[in-house]
C-alpha cells in the first residue's frame, strides 16, 4: 500500500473512531443532563389561544401552560380563551374551574377636543409618546390624553378606537386586560380595573381650579361635593383630584356623582358613562380653536 493510501486509511479510521467517541459523549450527556418535560405542556399550549399577550401574568402562553401544570396558577387567569377551553384545561387538570372578575382597560381622561383646549400645534411623528417628548404634547391639561393613538396601535385585539374628539374608547367586550395600552400611554392614563370598580374619576389633573378649568371643561376641580355625599372615607381629595378608596368599594353608588358640576366623577355601567344631574351638558361637536399664546414677560 502506497503512502498516500495509508495516510488516507489513517485519517478514515480516525474520524471514524472520533466520531464513534464524540456519539458516545453525546449519548452520556443527554442521559445525565435530560430533563423530563410533562407531555401535558403541549396538550395544554395547543388549548390556549396563542396570543401570548401578558394578561395571564406570564410572558407567553407556554410559560402559562407550564405554571399551569405547576399548579402556580389556575386557567381562569387566561381572559383571551373562551370559558368552554379554560374549562377544557380544568378538567385536563383534574382541577375546578374558578370564577374571577372580569379586568377591563380604563382611561381617565375625558378631554377631547371638544372640551379640552390646545395651546400648540404638534406636527411630528404622529404618536404620543413622541409628541409627550415636546414639551409634553401641544395639550393645554398637560395631564391629559393626547389623541394620537398609540394604545390603538398596540392593541392587539382592536379593543380600542378613537372617536372624533381623539379620545379612546374602550369596547368591553373585546378587552381583555393584556395592559399593552397600560405600558404604552406615556401619561400613564390608562390602568386595569376590576369590573365592579364603576365609580370612576374620569380626569388625573393636579392643578389648581382655576388653571385647571382653564384647559378643560370636564376637569376635576376638586370642589369636594363628591367627598361630602358619598360614604365617609370613599373618597378623599389630594392634590386637587378626587381619589376613590376601593377597598371600600361595596359603598360605591351613584350618588357620589351626582353634584359634581362638571362631570369628571362618573358611574361606568354600559356603553356610556353616566354623569349626575349637576353636571354641565356639552353640547359642541366641534373642536374647541388653540388657545392663543401667554404674552411674553
Amino acid at each position: 500500500m502506497s503512502d498516500s493510501l495509508l495516510n488516507i486509511a489513517l485519517a478514515s479510521g480516525f474520524m471514524a473512531l472520533l466520531g464513534v467517541m464524540l456519539a458516545m459523549v453525546l449519548a452520556l450527556a443527554n442521559r445525565r443532563l435530560y430533563v423530563y418535560e410533562d407531555p401535558r405542556i403541549d396538550q395544554i399550549e395547543d388549548l390556549l389561544p396563542k396570543a401570548n399577550c401578558g394578561a395571564c401574568g406570564s410572558p407567553g402562553c407556554r410559560p402559562f401552560a407550564e405554571a399551569l401544570i405547576q399548579g402556580s396558577t389556575e386557567p381562569s387567569r387566561c381572559t383571551v380563551n373562551a370559558v368552554e377551553m379554560n374549562r377544557t384545561i380544568a378538567d385536563l387538570l383534574g382541577v375546578k374551574l374558578t370564577r374571577r372578575e372580569r379586568q377591563l382597560a380604563r382611561l381617565a381622561c375625558a378631554g377631547g377636543s371638544h372640551v379640552a383646549a390646545t395651546r400648540a400645534l404638534y406636527k411630528g411623528l404622529k404618536s404620543c409618546r413622541a409628541a409627550a417628548l415636546v414639551s409634553g404634547g401641544g395639550k393645554g391639561c398637560t395631564w391629559g390624553c393626547l389623541g394620537l393613538g398609540d394604545c390603538e396601535v398596540v392593541c392587539s385585539f382592536d379593543a380600542i378606537t378613537l372617536d372624533r374628539y381623539g379620545l379612546p374608547k374602550v369596547d368591553i367586550d373585546k378587552c381583555t386586560a393584556c395592559g399593552d395600552c397600560v405600558d404604552i400611554c406615556p401619561k400613564d392614563l390608562f390602568s386595569i380595573q376590576p369590573e365592579s370598580h364603576r365609580l370612576w374619576i374620569n380626569c388625573k389633573n393636579q392643578d389648581p381650579q382655576d388653571e385647571a378649568q382653564a384647559h378643560c371643561e370636564v376637569v376635576c376641580t376638586a370642589c369636594g361635593r363628591c367627598a361630602v355625599d358619598a360614604p365617609e372615607g370613599l373618597i378623599t381629595m389630594q392634590a386637587n383630584l378626587a381619589v376613590i378608596d376601593y377597598g371600600k368599594n361595596a359603598l360605591a353608588s351613584r350618588v357620589a356623582i351626582q353634584r359634581c358640576p362638571t362631570g369628571a366623577i362618573v358611574w361606568l355601567e354600559g356603553a356610556r358613562p353616566d354623569k349626575g344631574v349637576r353636571a354641565r351638558k356639552v353640547t359642541r361637536k366641534e373642536p374647541l380653536p388653540r388657545m392663543e399664546p401667554l404674552p411674553r414677560a
